[in-house]
């Protein structure tokens, strides 16, 4: 069995990058809008992929300002 010997390789996430996940796509666009990226970028982050360490700390920055939409009334 091929790769039976090794661990597989889970991306670790943050809480910030949890919460980021969960916005929706306007939500997420406007971090990405703060972090002068793209929406691929902030999805990539998201998710745990590898992305520079600047745009790592200008999304954790962003990602906190920017919360889920506020409940209706």
């Amino acid at each position: 069995m091929r790769g039976s010997r090794t661990p597989a390789v889970r991306p670790t996430t943050n809480d910030t990058q949890k919460k980021a996940r969960g916005l929706t796509r306007h939500r997420r666009m406007k971090i990405a809008r703060s972090a002068h990226t793209t929406l691929v970028k902030v999805d990539q982050w998201s998710r745990g992929d590898a992305v520079p360490a600047e745009l790592a700390t200008a999304l954790e920055a962003a990602a906190k300002n920017v919360g889920p939409k506020p409940a209706k009334k």
